[in-house]
């Protein structure tokens, strides 16, 4: 998305995780350490739909009932919450 001042909220160039291409952040062939299948264990367990709304609602109240303004790290900061819902809703929908 463009902004006004130039690029993005999703550009990798202000974000707090810098992923050039996420379709090759996670490499599925390789087996799960054990720190990953404590988080997929915690993420299953306290059930995807549930996780995406918490998320999309401590999104919604940092951007929407919030008077503080937003540099472009916390602008980038919310857009990875948004990208983490999202997921979150597209695996509860496969569940």
């Amino acid at each position: 998305m463009q902004t006004p001042n130039g690029p993005g909220v999703d550009s990798t160039e202000h974000s707090v995780n810098p992923t050039h291409d996420a379709r090759y952040a996670f490499n599925v062939s390789a087996p799960l350490t054990q720190s990953q299948a404590e988080f997929w264990y915690l993420v299953e367990s306290q059930g995807c739909k549930e996780l995406a709304h918490s998320l999309r609602m401590v999104h919604d109240l940092a951007l929407y009932h919030s008077d503080v303004p937003f540099n472009a790290e916390e602008k980038s900061a919310l857009f990875d919450l948004k990208v983490l819902w999202e997921g979150l809703e597209k695996m509860g929908e496969k569940i």
